[in-house]
């Protein structure tokens, strides 16, 4: 620490004639920084700042990401009493309480506008700053826009925190930024006692194509393209908690919504939202009341981290939480039997969360098929069920429901030939009536053998014949061995995150004697190609 006595004694002469620091009016002069520590900070003096790779972020915070939010219900307080907006071409603001502001500039073309700023949820600096840029450019995807240019705005402690941590969060934000095609052209910055990060977000949207919250319509399916459970894992760790592995649920929370929202706009919504500080239920109270209609949830569907149900089924509940239940209040409904971690689940704060989709019955499987080519997880969560005041009714068995209309596990489509009543193979092919306990990965390779049924004509079944031609080839021994072949065949599975193919290929491959710890393996080059995603649909399936 360096000390100019010259200068100390220079601004304590006149802090002491004033009877205040000049530094921190609410201290006296000496204060007790400089009588207990030996330093004054008035004077520019400060002790030598904790090394950066020592520092935890989240142990610096009370709340942490988006948890340190203010509640729904005090924010919505004070924005109703203000005076509207009555400029016409405001087409969405404060009134509606979007994600984003939707401002007209042509007949043709909207700017779209957020800002989002929040405290570290991970220790390291440069995740957190990736998290938290993606979290930003969140608002401007579930608006169904592009971003273009960001402004930062940073609280930080400079006087006690190294430097050196500001650079790494700024660092890994515009990793992000760059990653989104986004430009970082300025900010502000504001000496703080809690680390803080945000930006200000402009981007473009068609006039035409903007997607908004409030215009849900009864007969929509609700699919949400991220697991929740990050408020209640991280809150676990900032307690002491043994977390499973925060490491996948960082990852998630660093991925961009961007390839979320363009397959959002291929196919056209009905409404979208993204899932961040007032969790699930909270963002979707927000949709059920702004489109008047009520949302039925099936509990059982929704999807958590890894750890998150066991975390909340021990008492562990975020604060953030209660605040997100008070917002919803009476408008959520629960019908016997649903657990109650599940509840908990819905309530529980999300940082940099996916978005929230609500889209026609007709165009669902469209939807579903546009997130699995760009290899975004997708879950079917509930539906708009009816014109109301905006309620959510929270089913406890809603899983048989989702499997009938194919979310993305089961997106395969049966083939025409089909025998619905008969086992299904892992490409949609019938097991034999009369081998009902095959592989059923043996039967989806091989296809319908024989020569063609109509010879100088082309059919389903030649089609279907040809398929099963080129997968036995595939799958036989040459340069590669079988034993190989199927190991690679079981990593690509996991990339395209087919449930019945994984089921059939872990059967087949253990049936050939590959190990377990083989397939581990295996799996882990396929999580390095898909990330995070690929690594939760392997563990989810190793369990089923």
């Amino acid at each position: 620490m360096r000390i100019d006595p010259a200068k100390r004694r220079r601004i304590m002469q006149r802090s002491m004639k004033l009877g205040h620091c000049v530094c921190e009016p609410r201290r006296p002069c000496p204060c007790d920084v400089f009588t207990g520590g030996g330093y004054c900070p008035c004077a520019g003096e400060r002790p030598d700042p904790q090394p950066a790779g020592s520092v935890k972020l989240t142990e610096l915070v009370k709340n942490a990401g988006c948890a340190s939010k203010i509640s729904a219900a005090d924010l919505e307080a004070v924005l109703s009493r203000l005076p509207a907006v009555k400029d016409p071409a405001v087409l969405s603001g404060l009134a509606a309480g979007d994600d984003a502001g939707i401002y007209q500039l042509t007949d043709e073309l909207c700017l779209v506008q957020t800002v989002d700023v929040m405290t570290p949820c991970a220790d390291d600096p440069e995740t957190f700053g990736r998290i938290c840029a993606a979290n930003c450019l969140s608002d401007i995807y579930a608006m169904g826009g592009t971003p273009r240019t960001a402004l930062s705005v940073l609280c930080f402690p400079s006087e006690t925190l190294d430097g050196q941590i500001m650079y790494q969060m700024l660092r890994g934000a515009m990793a992000v930024l760059e990653e989104a095609g986004v430009a970082l052209i300025g900010g502000h910055s504001v000496k703080d006692d809690q680390i803080k990060l945000g930006f200000a977000i402009t981007g473009v949207v068609p006039a035409s194509a903007a997607a908004r919250r409030d215009t849900a319509k009864a007969g929509d399916l609700l699919v949400l393209t991220k697991p929740l459970g990050s408020g209640v894992l991280g809150f676990a760790r900032q307690i002491g908690r043994d977390v499973p592995d925060l490491a996948a649920v960082e990852a998630s929370m660093a991925q961009l919504n961007r390839a979320a929202a363009e397959a959002m706009n291929v196919v056209g919504a009905s409404a979208c939202t993204d899932v961040t500080g007032f969790g699930l239920f909270g963002h979707l109270a927000g949709m059920a009341r702004q489109s008047s209609v009520t949302v039925e949830v099936w509990a059982d569907a929704l999807p958590a981290f890894p750890g998150a149900v066991e975390a909340l089924e021990e008492g562990v509940i975020p604060g953030a939480s209660e605040r997100n239940r008070e917002y919803v209040g009476d408008d959520l409904v629960v019908l016997d039997g649903a657990a109650s971690a599940r509840i908990e689940l819905g309530f529980d704060a999300q940082t940099s969360g996916g978005l929230l989709i609500a889209i026609p019955a007709g165009r669902h499987p469209a939807l579903l098929e546009e997130l699995a080519q760009r290899n975004v997880p997708a879950w079917t969560i509930g539906r708009i069920t009816e014109s109301s005041t905006g309620r959510i009714v929270v089913r406890p068995d809603g899983r048989q429901t989702a499997n009938e209309i194919k979310p993305q596990e089961h997106i395969h489509e049966e083939s025409p030939m089909t025998d619905k009543n008969q086992p299904s193979s892992c490409c949609g092919q019938p097991v034999p009536a009369s081998n009902p306990t095959a592989s059923p990965a043996s039967d989806c390779c091989a296809g319908p053998a024989g020569p063609p049924a109509n010879p100088g004509q082309t059919n389903a079944a030649d089609s279907m014949r040809g398929f099963g031609e080129l997968m036995r080839s595939v799958s036989s021994a040459g340069t590669l061995d079988e034993r190989t072949k199927e190991l690679i065949a079981f990593a690509c599975v996991l990339v395209a995150r087919c449930e019945r193919c994984l089921a059939a290929h872990m059967k087949k491959a253990l049936a050939m004697g590959i190990s377990q710890e083989e397939l581990d393996e295996a799996a882990w080059c396929a999580i390095a190609m898909g990330g995070a995603p690929v690594r939760m649909f392997y563990e989810a399936g190793k369990k089923r």
